[in-house]
């Protein structure tokens, strides 16, 4: 592993891209100081501009020396980091973090991940790593190394770090003197930071956010069509199932889980949705998943992935 993180610092440092694993999925990821290299990320995903990139660093220290950060910021970066949160910060004037990865703002999201492969790269380079989900746009996230397109791997250093444990992309967050505002739901639930922090105020943003990344209408897209919450399955329909009920495909199926775990449900997803699209079948059939915790997570990708 030494000598593959040494490879990965050559090229981010040469310009270029890697793609790496973190716990949520796998990222496509260039140096956040270098337009040419954010250049490269939104040329290689064809992602719009308007689309900001996600900084990951080391640790907070890191963070520290680029972007403000208040009260409320320091509470959710003790208790979540490193992990699925992302925040979005105000940049300091003193920060060499390109803005063309955040639409020429001074907000970014930030986010320090527990991978320890992604931890290794950061701890070797002296940049922070701006880095998107490592699929093309509006295309199915990647949790596993065999989800990633030619494409991607042919123009990228690439490192197989297994299966994301969480499968899942970051929730991300912006704050205010005594608010929380979700811009993004995510690994991390609504219930769980209501819980660690109940005297703050949470709000609930409609998801379209210009700040946040992965909010366009269209996303996490399976190449079928999909219909979700059904009652029934349509012939040549494939399945994604959840819990125990009586719908059933005559193609194949998949249940995101038996028991009704959401948690075993948001690892499944979109290796499921993988697969079932390479199947030979009309559309996706998806079962109604609760929406609640990570449910409610689960049901925004899904309504994004079944916009025509």
């Amino acid at each position: 592993m030494q000598k593959v993180i040494k490879l990965a610092k050559k090229t981010l440092e040469e310009g270029n891209l890697i793609i790496f694993p973190t716990e949520t999925v796998y990222g496509l990821g260039g140096d956040a100081t270098n337009i040419d290299a954010i250049k490269k990320i939104y040329k290689l995903k064809k992602r719009p501009s308007s689309n900001p990139l996600i900084c990951h660093f080391a640790n907070i220290k890191k963070v520290e020396e680029n972007f403000q950060i208040n009260i409320i910021d320091n509470l959710l970066i003790k208790k979540f980091w490193p992990g699925p949160l992302t925040l979005i910060l105000k940049k300091k004037s003193s920060s060499l973090i390109n803005s063309s990865l955040s639409n020429n703002v001074d907000l970014v999201g930030c986010r320090v991940p527990s991978n320890k492969i992604a931890l290794k790269i950061l701890n070797a380079i002296n940049f922070p790593i701006a880095a998107p989900s490592a699929n093309m746009t509006t295309k199915i996230s990647s949790t596993q190394f065999n989800h990633l397109s030619d494409n991607l791997k042919s123009n990228a250093f690439s490192i197989d770090g297994g299966k994301s444990i969480l499968g899942l992309e970051s929730t991300v967050i912006q704050t205010f003197n005594k608010k929380i505002k979700i811009l993004r739901l995510g690994s991390i639930t609504i219930e769980e930071i209501n819980i660690a922090f109940p005297k703050i105020e949470i709000e609930i943003d409609n998801f379209n956010s210009k700040i946040s990344p992965g909010n366009q209408i269209k996303h996490y897209s399976p190449n079928l069509p999909i219909r979700i919450n059904v009652t029934e399955v349509k012939k040549n329909e494939a399945l994604i199932n959840f819990g125990v009920n009586n719908l059933k495909s005559d193609i194949c199926e998949y249940n995101l889980s038996n028991k009704g775990d959401l948690k075993e449900a948001s690892k499944n997803l979109f290796n499921f949705l993988h697969l079932i699209d390479k199947c030979n079948c009309s559309g996706i059939a998806v079962a109604p998943i609760p929406n609640n915790g990570l449910g409610k997570t689960i049901n925004d990708r899904l309504i994004r992935a079944s916009i025509i």
